[in-house]
């Protein structure tokens, strides 16, 4: 965290800017991201002024070739991007934080999340069509289990399509929109 003008840091500032590092990295690692790229998100979110590689590397006392891989994933995310900076004449990079956080959420989730749920409804579909295309050769045992296999499949693939179509109608209105105001206000009875 930086100093102050006079040096200091205030230390409940110190706190929950130590806090926010360790949660919201602990929070990256279990979506499956390194913990590093939260920590740099938090990093970066939390300053005032956009910051270069060398920033970060004094910051979370990690390598620069860790803080240049995960920051070119946070840019392809969308969660941070290049920064120009008027007053600097070097050639270092520098990044600032989207802080637009619904279009976090937007990238990563159409992104990654839609991509595992087409690729889940594929392989559902692939399967589902294997089976029928065997099932009159199986023994009777086997053709049942298989139909078993089918409804069991035909169950899973329905929520898929009810996930995937929930988020491509949320992305779309939200979206059109701008305002995520009335997603927060939607009761389920």
């Amino acid at each position: 965290m930086p100093e102050n003008t006079s040096g200091q840091t205030d230390p409940t500032l110190q706190t929950v800017h130590d806090d926010l590092l360790d949660g919201l990295g602990e929070l990256s690692d279990y979506f499956g991201f390194s913990k590093v790229m939260g920590q740099l998100y938090t990093t970066v979110l939390l300053s005032p002024e956009p910051l270069s590689l060398d920033d970060f590397v004094e910051r979370l006392d990690i390598s620069k070739a860790s803080v240049s891989t995960n920051l070119r994933t946070l840019e392809h995310l969308g969660m941070a991007r290049r920064a120009f900076v008027a007053d600097r004449s070097d050639r270092r990079k520098y990044y600032e934080a989207e802080t637009d956080f619904w279009q976090i959420i937007t990238n990563v989730l159409s992104g990654r999340e839609m991509r595992d749920v087409d690729r889940a409804i594929s392989s559902l579909d692939e399967n589902a069509a294997l089976l029928r295309a065997q099932m009159d050769g199986m023994s009777k045992e086997n053709a049942e289990l298989a139909e078993l296999y089918l409804q069991r499949i035909e169950e899973i693939e329905a929520l898929f399509r009810f996930a995937q179509l929930l988020l491509q109608t949320i992305f779309k209105q939200v979206g059109k929109t701008g305002d995520v105001g009335g997603i927060s206000e939607i009761t389920i009875e």
